[in-house]
């Protein structure tokens, strides 16, 4: 009885060990300005871009042991975050040369940054005054991009032991990283949630804004609709937009024996029912996969989509305004990219149009879903 107490106290004590941090939002009305041209997203583009540098900079001090103990685990591989430092370093530096084209217009936050020296330099000592028009969002926005850098840190930690979309396995898969600057695509899991599902309101949503989104669908919901209804029913609910898919079942695609079977099923279904629609794009749920599928995608004709901007709208952990502020504050820092939101999440039908309002006159443009990926 001791040893089986012993062995359930360690097995708690790994999971509390591992457990993640709060996840980043960041309440938008700190910021003082609106972003009602073009201009005025850049500035805001500008300070938070600034704001993740100076924490990205702060966590390279810490050596492995200490950032270990800061994001709650036993060991991580810091092969795999320094390379995922790097990128995020890199894409740094390519948001904050588009983001300065305006400075002839507004110079706030303009700082002379023109290689990734010159950024290290400028993160390195980016304060904002306690007399500052800004001073307001300095502290919230510090502690938001903390959180999300031991998010993105966590997961480089863990890869590719726990796969997620921090980092590929190789060109056959996708993100957004490839996108032009102010662009970005709207995409939206399916995930484990029977109910509520949201599609039909986002579906119908989306047309009327003159707008499409890749919907990435489980084969057996795809199935249980067409029980329900007919076969041109469930197309005029997709009219004008994308699906791919994201297996038969939410569940992990890295140690499920049938993971190929479920993705074959599920694109053979969705392709004879929803042709017009279908986009040769798996999503693997939670960002799970295997790192020797290389093959079996490319033989499928398939692209593992992932994402760069995560809504987190998952049950229990951000609320709808939450979220929707969480994707804005990513939207200003990486400047492109594929966004996921969840479709069974009730939050959806509130972030998503606050989004729209949000960003309407920022300048941004939102991807065509059959010319993404």
């Amino acid at each position: 009885m001791r040893i089986v107490f012993l062995l359930v106290t360690w097995l708690l004590s790994v999971g509390a060990m591992a457990a993640p941090g709060e996840v980043a939002t960041l309440d938008r009305s700190t910021w003082p300005e609106k972003l009602n041209n073009p201009t005025l997203f850049d500035v805001a583009s500008r300070a938070e871009i600034l704001m993740f540098a100076r924490v990205l900079l702060a966590s390279e001090s810490l050596d492995e042991p200490a950032l270990a103990q800061r994001l709650g685990l036993r060991t991580v591989n810091m092969e795999s975050v320094n390379r995922v430092r790097q990128r995020l370093w890199q894409r740094l530096l390519t948001s904050f040369n588009f983001a300065q084209q305006s400075c002839d217009q507004d110079a706030s936050f303009c700082f002379l940054v023109e290689d990734m020296p010159t950024l290290r330099e400028q993160a390195a000592k980016f304060l904002i005054g306690e007399d500052s028009y800004y001073i307001k969002w300095a502290e919230p926005s510090r502690l938001f991009h903390a959180q999300y850098l031991d998010e993105q840190l966590r997961k480089a930690a863990l890869f590719p032991q726990a796969s997620s979309e921090v980092d590929r396995f190789g060109d056959y898969e996708r993100n957004g990283d490839a996108m032009h600057d102010r662009l970005f695509l709207l995409t939206f899991d399916s995930a484990a949630n029977a109910a509520p599902d949201n599609t039909d309101w986002v579906t119908e949503y989306l047309r009327k804004s003159n707008m499409s989104g890749t919907f990435f669908v489980l084969g057996k919901d795809i199935q249980a609709r067409l029980a329900e209804r007919s076969v041109a029913n469930l197309q005029a609910t997709y009219s004008t937009q994308c699906i791919g898919v994201q297996g038969w079942e939410f569940r992990s695609h890295s140690h499920w024996q049938d993971w190929q079977d479920s993705v074959r099923r599920s694109v053979d279904l969705v392709k004879s029912k929803l042709p017009e629609n279908y986009v040769p794009l798996f999503r693997p749920p939670d960002g799970q996969r295997r790192s020797d599928a290389e093959a079996f995608f490319k033989s499928q004709g398939l692209h593992v989509a992932l994402w760069d901007i995560d809504a987190q709208d998952g049950a229990g952990k951000l609320k709808a305004h939450q979220s929707a502020q969480r994707v804005l504050t990513l939207m200003l820092l990486w400047r492109h990219g594929v966004i996921n939101f969840n479709v069974k999440q009730d939050g959806v039908k509130t972030a998503l149009p606050w989004l729209m309002t949000q960003t309407a006159q920022s300048g941004i443009g939102w991807e065509d879903c059959q010319n993404a990926f």
